[in-house]
């Protein structure tokens, strides 16, 4: 069985002991979607790019589908499967088969004051080709296979930069966009799951 199948990523989320975010008195709380799809032995995951927008610390990159808790929400799965129904149009609750929950992560956008702690809920897709609906928040989507991220296909330790001569850090390139910050260390959390001996890169 691939070290990036559905039936593994779904075995090693139900033996995996979460360690407790600590929260920070004023800190917010926040949820994303992991939504996967089986593509043969191997998994895809969806990546939404964010539309741009002046003071966005997040402005026009890749990420999972998600956001702030509010408080109609009765939890951050709760928050996660909102969001995504608001970013993408696709309801989790209807096509989505939850299967569990990585280590919460907290934000630290470069030259921001924002302490946030953010839940990665992981799904499975049970359909396989949903009808996508894009609001305001989200210019684009794209699929990444997870075998390619976690051993390295399109890696590169320096693929994203922002003004010449700052610093670079590393991320995954998919669909002509590179996934780094937040996100990559979201995938790296996944992947130390699925493959013992797996050193985090970055």
């Amino acid at each position: 069985m691939s070290l990036t199948s559905i039936h593994a990523i779904e075995d090693r989320l139900q033996t995996f002991v979460m360690t407790p975010g600590v929260m920070e008195p004023g800190a917010r709380e926040a949820a994303v979607a992991a939504v996967l799809r089986a593509s043969g032995n191997d998994t895809e995951v969806l990546f939404i790019q964010r539309s741009k927008k002046p003071g966005d610390p997040w402005s026009g990159h890749m990420a999972f589908p998600g956001g702030h808790r509010d408080n109609i929400d009765a939890s951050l799965q709760h928050t996660a499967v909102r969001e995504t129904l608001e970013e993408v149009g696709l309801d989790l609750t209807t096509h989505g088969r939850y299967i569990g929950q990585l280590e919460t992560v907290r934000a630290n956008p470069r030259g921001r004051t924002i302490d946030m702690m953010v839940s990665p809920f992981v799904f499975e897709l049970e359909v396989s080709d949903p009808q996508l609906t894009m609001n305001h928040e989200v210019a684009d989507i794209h699929w990444g296979r997870l075998g390619d991220m976690l051993h390295g296909r399109n890696y590169a330790p320096d693929a994203w930069q922002g003004a010449p001569g700052t610093q670079a850090f590393p991320g995954h390139h998919v669909g002509g966009q590179v996934v780094w910050g937040l996100t990559f260390r979201m995938l790296e959390n996944l992947f130390s799951l699925l493959s013992p001996g797996f050193e985090k890169r970055g």
